[in-house]
């Protein structure tokens, strides 16, 4: 039974989890207001917005996890916290799209801080039979959070597109005057090498020119100059990014987790599922604000209710089924999101018609996140040794958000490239939507498939590693 001081701890690192969540998509539903103070409508320009963010988040993960591990996970978290407040501010201030797009990069460097520690400090906090279930209580707070967000984010615009950020400053100084009295610290590799931040900002550059050239194909034209540039740059600086990985001391991605085959399929069904699951939030957003004229206020309560199903599926889902494998589970949401993309395809019409041709399909969405998300994150780290839990724990998170950011991206390209018949636009995106999560599903049932490591305990009673067949393979 966990203590007082325990549900205290947790509670105050499942907040974290849920604030960087919101904080994820709480912009989503405010492109029209922030375009119209900018004076802009244009998309491809404002989605960086969204983008920056994960791109820079994504990079920076582990090796803000890494330096966790080294310096102490609790520094780690206060001070990405504190960076990610005061980043909060100054978003609200910006007196421009890029001044936007800087600040929240800079507050996507405190979110990157402190997202792989307080995963970190949480198993830390538990028990060990614990950690499987408490990594599912973290992924599936942040999963809720990010659906969340453009609900919140469309009560705040009602006041003003800049309380969007603002909201974060006082639950941000919460958390941090409770994490300094309440969490203990941990710190696992003092004498491990600093991490390689130049391979982390070559993965930014290879991710934002991939999306550079997604997004601006259509305007600039797919064989232009331009185009053909950017994704020279990010094919160039993702082969610089691959040599360093293979050969620095502390790289972003260890070669040593992308050989366990389990995780590496876990981290792919991550990134493909995730990469479907951003393209669709956005894409019903967008949906609802540009063709059925809905304001942001009614958009962020129309997509809060199919978030509803995600807990209530989880909790159900490992109730029925105790035993039940992480593969299995991702691969059936996978499966049950897909249809619901094809659910949309087929049910939209460019008259409103919420209850009928959105929320149905929309509730299935949340049941599939339900089952799957959770067991995404636990399957990646819960069977990683407490010493790799952060490294582990921001590569499958490196894996969501550069997943998020390249759906973004062939959203916004499909929809602009189809803009003379958004209906179409919209359908042909709802259908690779329903691919992905179909290619999700199929990682999933590979990564069941190989060996599997489950926990041992040695003579001295701590928790060892060894890998035992998949049961019935």
């Amino acid at each position: 039974m966990p203590t007082k001081s325990q549900r205290l701890v947790v509670t105050i690192l499942i907040g974290s989890a849920f604030l960087t969540g919101v904080d994820m998509f709480i912009v989503n539903v405010a492109f029209a207001e922030i375009g119209h103070d900018f004076r802009t409508a244009d998309l491809a320009q404002l989605s960086w917005i969204l983008s920056a963010y994960a791109v820079v988040f994504a990079a920076f993960l582990v090796p803000m996890g890494r330096l966790a591990d080294r310096y102490g996970q609790k520094t780690g978290f206060v001070a990405g916290l504190a960076v990610f407040t005061v980043a909060s501010l100054a978003c609200g201030f910006a007196p421009g799209v890029w001044w936007l797009v800087a600040f929240r990069s800079v507050q996507a460097i405190g979110a990157a801080a402190m997202t792989p520690a307080s995963l970190g400090l949480l198993l830390a906090a538990v028990e060990p039979e614990r950690r499987a279930p408490a990594a599912r209580l973290w992924a599936t707070t942040g999963a809720v959070a990010a659906a969340l967000g453009p609900a919140v984010g469309g009560g705040l615009v009602q006041i003003s597109w800049q309380w969007a950020f603002w909201i974060n400053l006082p639950i941000g100084v919460l958390l941090v005057v409770g994490a300094l009295r309440h969490v203990p610290d941990v710190r696992h590799n003092d004498g491990t090498p600093i991490p390689d931040l130049a391979g982390a900002a070559l993965l930014v550059v290879a991710v934002g020119a991939l999306v550079l050239g997604i997004v601006q194909g259509n305007d600039w034209g797919w064989g232009s100059t331009g185009t053909i540039g950017a994704f020279a740059i990010a094919l160039l600086a993702t082969a610089a990014f691959v040599r360093r990985t293979t050969h620095h001391p502390s790289p972003v991605v260890m070669p040593s987790l992308v050989a366990v085959p389990a995780f590496r399929w876990a981290t792919i069904a991550t990134f493909v599922f995730n990469g479907a699951f951003g393209a669709a939030l956005l894409g019903g957003i967008l949906w609802m604000q540009e063709v059925w004229d809905y304001g942001a206020l009614r958009t962020g309560l129309a997509v809060a209710v199919g978030p509803l199903a995600v807990p209530i599926t989880s909790v159900l889902a490992h109730r029925r089924f105790p035993g039940a494998r992480p593969g299995p589970m991702i691969a059936v949401g996978s499966v049950v999101f897909a249809a619901s993309a094809l659910w949309q395809a087929s049910a939209q019409s460019v008259t409103p018609a919420y209850a009928t041709h959105f929320l149905p399909a929309w509730i299935l969405g949340g049941i599939g996140v339900g089952l799957a998300v959770p067991n995404l994150l636990a399957a990646g780290t819960a069977t990683l040794p407490p010493q790799q839990s952060s490294t582990g724990g921001g590569v499958v998170s490196m894996a969501r958000q550069v997943g998020l950011v390249l759906g973004v991206a062939v959203l916004v390209s499909v929809v602009d490239g189809a803009a003379a018949d958004p209906s179409t636009g919209f359908r042909h995106a709802w259908y690779a939507v329903a691919v992905g999560m179909l290619l999700a599903a199929a990682a999933a049932v590979r990564m069941d498939r190989v060996t599997v490591p489950t926990p041992q305990r040695d003579a001295a009673g701590l928790t060892a590693l060894e890998g035992t067949p998949a049961e019935g393979r």
